[in-house]
This record gives structure tokens, C-alpha cells and sequence, in this order.
């Protein structure tokens, strides 16, 4: 450890770019971790989604979009907002509503994320980069150098160089780490998605054909019964148990 701290001592403007893309992964990590794992997942799912049955079957979407409102840091909820939204419209407007919601609920939950794996490519350049310098500038030295002192400035050029490379590694391997396991996080959220909205689509159906006080004819009587319902294709693989 104190040799690697006279490294950086010595060699600081070598290493300032291997530092400085290893403290934006840090920061991206812990930002997604606390987002991922504490801010964005609902751990009362069961019982949110019940509650918006409830109201809905009720026909008390003012006061079921009301509740939606408590819980806007979840992205979960937005897609369930939004279809609350458009309730009084045609199927067909419901459904454009979900897909733009769940696009958008998406975005936030893999942003910055693929920028770890970039993160770790780059720390890995960056050492070999630091290495084939150090290699270059040893050789350098060993021309100029006499005969007794080449052994010791090849070894001081070498360990210089081997130094970099491990500071590169020990910055991507933690980094692609972390990506893994987020990634993973980030597909689970996806596919959850998917399914809330066709949760909500069918919420939507119950209380237009047997829920509500207002008779169907009235306010959806120009949509077709059977028409087909298009959400993206993750949310489609979700519906039918695939984990994307």
C-alpha cells in the first residue's frame, strides 16, 4: 500500500485520469444503487394495487389518481397514474398513454447505468496506456544509462509500469462488477413494468364492464370489444412470465 501511494505521489498527472474516471464510477454506483434498491421499488405493491382496484370499482378515479400521487418517486406508479388518467378515454388512447408511460418510467431506471461498463473499458485502456508509457520511458532511461545503474532503472521502469496496469484493473473489475448486478436490477424494473401495465389495462376493463356506475355505451360505445392491445415488447414478455 505505501508503495502505491509513492506511485501516485510521484507519477500523480499519470494516474490523475485513471482516478478521475474511477471516482465517476463510484459516484454513478452509488447513485443507482440508492435508486434501484431504496427509491425506485415499492415494497407494499400488493397492497397499492388493491387499493387501486377498490377505488376504481368504486368508479372514485379522482380520489385512485389522488393516492398515485403519494408514491411519485416510483416509476411503477407513473405507469398506473397514467392509465388512471386517461380513463374516461378509448382503449386505444388507454393504451398509448401506458406505452409512453412505461417508455419514459424506463429511462429513469436505466439511466447512467451503461456508463459503468464504459467506465471499466476506459480505467482499462487507461492502465495499459500507462503501462506501455512506463515501458517506453524505462528503456529510455536504460539507453542513457551506465552500466551499473540499468538494472535498477529497468526494474524502476517496470514496476512503474506493472503499477498502472493494476490501478486500472482494480478500478474496471469493481466497475463491471457493479454493472452486472445493476443491469440485472435495471431488466427486473423493466419486465415489472410491463406487467403493471397490463395490471392496470385489466383494472381499467373490470371497471368498465362491471365496476362503474356509468353505463358502457355512453362512454366508450365507438371501441371494439376484442381490439387488440400493443404495449412495447419487453412489457409483452413480462405479461407472459419472461424475464428480459
Amino acid at each position: 500500500m505505501t508503495g502505491l501511494l509513492k506511485f501516485i505521489q510521484e507519477h500523480i498527472w499519470h494516474v490523475a485520469p485513471i482516478l478521475a474516471v474511477g471516482a465517476i464510477g463510484v459516484a454513478i454506483t452509488i447513485e443507482r444503487t440508492r435508486a434501484l434498491l431504496i427509491v425506485y421499488p415499492m415494497s407494499n405493491a400488493g397492497a397499492f394495487f388493491e387499493t387501486i382496484r377498490a377505488l376504481l370499482l368504486a368508479d372514485r378515479v379522482a380520489e385512485a389518481v389522488a393516492f398515485c400521487d403519494r408514491y411519485k418517486s416510483k416509476p411503477l406508479v407513473s405507469v398506473v397514474r397514467e392509465g388512471l388518467l386517461r380513463a374516461h378515454q378509448p382503449k386505444s388512447v388507454i393504451e398509448h398513454g401506458l406505452e409512453i408511460a412505461v417508455g419514459e418510467a424506463s429511462d429513469r431506471i436505466k439511466a447512467r447505468t451503461g456508463y459503468l461498463s464504459t467506465i471499466a473499458n476506459v480505467a482499462t485502456l487507461l492502465g495499459l496506456l500507462g503501462t506501455i508509457l512506463g515501458l517506453v520511458q524505462s528503456f529510455e532511461a536504460v539507453g542513457a544509462a551506465s552500466a551499473q545503474t540499468r538494472s535498477a532503472v529497468l526494474s524502476a521502469g517496470i514496476s512503474t509500469a506493472m503499477n498502472a496496469t493494476m490501478m486500472g484493473l482494480a478500478i474496471a473489475i469493481p466497475c463491471m462488477l457493479a454493472f452486472s448486478y445493476l443491469i440485472n436490477r435495471t431488466n427486473r424494473m423493466n419486465a415489472e413494468l410491463g406487467r403493471t401495465a397490463v395490471r392496470t389495462l385489466d383494472l381499467l376493463e373490470q371497471r368498465y364492464y362491471g365496476g362503474a356506475s356509468q353505463k358502457p355505451e355512453k362512454v366508450r360505445s365507438d371501441i371494439p370489444t376484442a381490439m387488440p392491445i400493443h404495449i412495447p415488447a419487453y412489457a409483452a414478455g413480462a405479461a407472459a412470465g419472461v424475464e428480459v
